[in-house]
């Protein structure tokens, strides 16, 4: 808890420039990534909702875990996309403790939004708003074996069977792009 709440607050003070950031590693490793993470057996936490956002304000790639569902889910235009396999889980294995009454009991900051890139009115927790650069996911191998005790909407990339995996509390989920 306490490396999200510096990340947050880096973040946070970074945000409101045009900027790069590595987060776990020394430099981000080429000019087209504006946001990278290190190699340390973590992922990355996607926001949790406690159902599928309505309208058209959700901007498209958004990544959420659905706590209704407990599921993964990514926005498109044609609407959201299940990442998970199948129905998760937010008990927590280890403490028996529902991640949705931790959830539940914080108060949301309506206005909350951390910016890298140029700042813009697309709604969102962290916003990557440059039109030429990327994000890197957190690279981990085998994060089934790798990461002890994920929590639900963890999010990282295979770099040895190169595909992107997702956990939903209950299982990874292992997407490989169609060549």
């Amino acid at each position: 808890m306490k490396n999200i709440l510096i990340i947050s607050c880096f973040c946070f003070c970074m945000g409101f420039t045009q900027a790069q950031i590595a987060i776990g590693k020394e430099q981000v490793s080429s000019n087209a990534v504006s946001l990278e993470f290190g190699n340390e057996n973590r992922g990355l936490l996607l926001p949790w909702i406690s159902n599928e956002f309505a309208g058209n304000h959700v901007a498209n790639g958004t990544m959420v875990y659905d706590a209704s569902s407990k599921t993964v889910k990514v926005k498109y235009a044609s609407g959201w996309t299940d990442l998970s396999i199948e129905t998760g889980k937010t008990i927590n294995p280890n403490t028996h403790i529902d991640g949705l009454d931790l959830q539940s009991s914080l108060t949301e900051n309506a206005d909350a939004k951390v910016s890298i890139g140029e700042p813009s009115s697309v709604p969102g927790i962290l916003v990557l708003e440059d039109t030429d650069k990327a994000m890197v996911l957190p690279k981990v191998t085998a994060p089934h074996t790798h990461i002890i005790n994920p929590t639900p909407g963890l999010i990282v990339y295979d770099p040895t069977s190169q595909e992107l995996a997702v956990f939903n509390g209950e299982v990874w989920s292992y997407w490989k792009a169609q060549n």
